[in-house]
């Protein structure tokens, strides 16, 4: 019988302190956000913003570690820590989710095990666009 062996990518993409990014940043590799980013975010790897980082757009990643802040939705398919010097303004979507004391969190939380790909679905909305979901 063969054997599946995924192998990781150890590419760590880092966007500095003073760097603006207007517009959507995809990738397979992990992904650090020291900078600012106005748009959305998606990998099959790990984001990380740091503290100086900002987002404002969806983020959807296999996990996360938010540090600074983010304004907008975040699907995370695995783990979500929310450390104490972060600030997140938008729903939150997860599998599993750990929260600092002194993080900032105002938004709605939904935690499933349901597998949460980051691939699958529609694509990401647009900063900016108004949600048109009926209640």
């Amino acid at each position: 019988m063969a054997k599946i062996i995924e192998t990781e990518n150890n590419v760590i993409n880092q966007i500095g302190v003073g760097t603006e990014i207007s517009g959507d940043v995809t990738t397979n590799n992990d992904i650090r956000f020291d900078g600012a980013l106005t748009g959305n975010l998606k990998t099959k790897g790990k984001v990380v913003i740091g503290e100086t980082g900002s987002v404002k757009g969806e983020i959807v990643c296999k996990n996360s570690v938010l540090e600074g802040k983010v304004e907008g939705k975040i699907t995370v398919s695995e783990l979500l820590t929310l450390k104490a010097t972060s600030s997140l303004t938008g729903d939150i979507v997860t599998r599993r989710l750990a929260i600092e004391p002194g993080a900032k969190f105002s938004g709605n939380c939904s935690m499933t095990a349901d597998n949460l790909n980051p691939y699958a679905g529609k694509e990401p909305e647009k900063p900016g666009e108004d949600s048109k979901k009926s209640k």
